[in-house]
């Protein structure tokens, strides 16, 4: 008989393991059977047993709460948009302004900066070490010593970035053509372009030769060969959600959570074939997802100060586990794969001295908001740069 992982929690091993102990005892020379004392003694067992069983049964579905268990905050100028957890090398990158601040991913400590860069998001291969900033001219930089090694010209308005494991190359991603630049992180040359057919957001890969993207203008999800760098199918979301933004992916189980603006829905779908699983509510405003297949969990950040959780219970069995509050504009995250913690960022102005005028707007740096690629999230001007790690 084939037995489901999920359906076999915590405590049905556990009892399975009493059930067990209690029929080798009752065919043992100790049998309740043979005398009074035995018959004694088999009770306490059960007694203790069924104790056992119900107070892990109890630990069990009382599971602790999301919650923010720590949370940093950085002055600076600028505006962010994604934040990246390199999970290899123990490091979080935050493009804000004209640089990336990078933070130690365990401690939120601050580590340095790759100056003169900023853009949307990074992407880092964990092999050659090197990091990559979407903007134009994107930076290559030595992810050790925070170094720019070189910057690469490309067409379009860098967006969204991704590291496809499986090939060794970086997407990044555009809402105008070319909608993806495929480059070499060993050497920062350009491999090709992709035309997706609409304006992309999140992607995922599912480490074995598929890409799935986010087509925010289209409704879809776009499926690319990560081999051959063409598109195979489009997944359109059915008018069950629209405007796509975050998106999570559970590789192992082919199921695609596609995380949209309007209405404020996960759709979720199979990866083989595009067909509509199950849709749930979200909060408003999201625009970052992903999923962590250690707790078999979506996972949605949005503008309006929460995050939706997402349960998978089956293959077949989803459902909106719980909505953590964080911070009003919180709306991009990052899995920190470790400790299984989800990480975002936002930005809140600094308190303004007593009869002073409110700071204008900073100019974005170059690179820093593309046309045809999407507006930078949070405040240009002085302000917080507030981390939230969410966790149990």
């Amino acid at each position: 008989m084939k037995l489901s992982l999920y359906c076999v929690r915590e405590s049905d091993y556990k009892t399975v393991i009493f059930v067990s102990l209690i029929l080798i005892l009752g065919r043992s020379k100790y049998s309740p059977m043979n005398s009074p004392n035995n018959f004694r003694r088999f009770l306490f067992f059960i007694g203790m047993g069924m104790l056992f069983a119900s107070s892990s049964t109890q630990s069990t579905s009382a599971a602790e709460p999301y919650k923010i268990v720590n949370s940093t905050q950085t002055m600076g100028t600028g505006g962010i948009d994604y934040v990246y957890a390199d999970n290899d090398g123990r490091r979080l990158y935050v493009p804000r302004g004209a640089q990336i601040l990078v933070f130690d991913l365990d401690t939120l400590k601050a580590v340095g900066a790759i100056t003169n860069s900023g853009g949307h998001g990074v992407a880092v291969d964990p092999k050659s070490h090197h990091g990559f900033s979407s903007r134009n001219p994107i930076t290559m930089f030595d992810t050790k010593t925070l170094e720019t090694i070189k910057t690469i010209q490309v067409e379009g308005g860098p967006d969204g970035i991704l590291f496809e494991p499986a090939t060794e190359r970086v997407y990044v991603f555009s809402h105008r053509a070319p909608n993806v630049t495929v480059i070499d992180p060993k050497d920062g040359a350009i491999m090709g372009t992709i035309d997706l057919g609409g304006a992309p957001e999140q992607a995922a890969s599912d480490e074995n030769g598929h890409v799935y993207v986010d087509i925010e203008d289209q409704d879809n999800i776009a499926v690319v060969d990560a081999k051959t760098l063409k598109v195979t199918a489009h997944y359109s979301l059915e008018g069950k959600g629209g405007g796509p933004a975050g998106l999570g992916l559970d590789a192992k189980n082919h199921i695609l959570f596609a995380m949209c603006h309007n209405p404020s829905t996960c759709v979720v779908l199979s990866a083989d074939d595009g067909k509509i699983l199950a849709t749930l509510p979200i909060g408003k405003g999201t625009d970052g997802g992903g999923f962590n297949p250690n707790t078999m969990e979506a996972f949605s950040s949005q503008g309006d100060g929460t995050l939706t959780i997402i349960k998978e219970s089956g293959p077949t069995s989803f459902e909106v586990e719980q909505t953590v509050e964080t911070k009003a504009r919180a709306k991009t995250c990052t899995l920190d794969s470790k400790h299984n913690h989800i990480i975002l960022i936002t930005t809140e102005p600094a308190p303004a001295a007593a009869g002073a005028a409110a700071a204008p707007p900073a100019t974005p740096p170059p690179g820093g908001e593309q046309g045809g690629g999407r507006r930078r999230g949070g405040r240009g001007g002085p302000g917080f740069l507030d981390i939230l790690v969410v966790g149990r």
